[in-house]
C-alpha cells in the first residue's frame, strides 16, 4: 500500500471544484433524507466500486455521527441484516441498482422505483439521486488518483510538482 496518492490534489488545477463539492453537499443535506441514510448509501457505493478511500471516509463519517459498528459493518450485507429501516433498505437497493450491471433488464426498474417512492417524496427522491450522483462524481477521482485513505482532506494527495 502506498502512503501517497498517484496524483496531486485536483484543487490546484481546478479551484472551482471546492465550490462545486460544497454546493453539492449542501444540496444533499437539505433535510429531505437523514444524513445517516446519505452516509449508508455512500458507504455502499464505495464498497460496490471497491474503493478503500470512499469506504474508509464514509465509515469514519458514520462513526462520528454515532452509528453503531453493527450497522456500519452490515452495510456490506444489508440484504439480510436486521439493522436497517425499510427506507434505508430501499435506498441501499437503489444505489446497488445504479452501480451494478444487471444480467437482464434495466438497472432501476419501475418496480424498484415504486418501492423507493413509497418511502421518499419527490424532493427526497431527487435528493437521493443527487447523493448517488455525488459519490459517483468522486469515484473516478478516487480510483484514478488514489487519495490516501484516512488522511484528512487537503492532506490526502501528494504535493503538486513545480511547473
Amino acid at each position: 500500500m502506498t502512503e501517497t496518492s498517484r496524483l496531486s490534489d485536483p484543487a490546484g488545477y481546478f479551484p472551482e471544484m471546492a465550490g462545486f463539492a460544497a454546493s453539492l453537499t449542501k444540496a444533499t443535506l437539505n433535510g429531505a433524507i437523514p444524513p445517516i441514510t446519505i452516509g449508508l448509501v455512500q458507504l455502499r457505493a464505495g464498497q460496490i466500486v471497491g474503493n478503500t478511500y470512499h469506504t474508509v471516509r464514509q465509515t469514519g463519517n458514520l462513526r462520528r455521527a454515532g452509528e453503531t459498528e453493527e450497522r456500519i459493518t452490515a452495510v456490506a450485507s444489508w440484504v439480510d441484516a436486521p439493522f436497517f429501516t425499510p427506507a434505508e433498505r430501499v435506498a441501499l437497493e437503489l444505489v446497488e441498482a445504479v452501480l451494478t450491471v444487471p444480467s437482464y433488464g434495466e438497472r432501476v426498474s419501475d418496480r424498484l422505483f415504486a418501492r423507493v417512492a413509497e418511502h421518499y417524496d419527490e424532493r427526497a427522491l431527487w435528493t437521493l439521486t443527487l447523493v448517488i450522483a455525488q459519490i459517483c462524481f468522486f469515484v473516478p477521482v478516487a480510483l484514478i488518483a488514489k487519495p490516501v485513505p484516512g488522511a484528512p482532506p487537503g492532506r490526502n494527495y501528494r504535493t503538486a510538482e513545480p511547473g
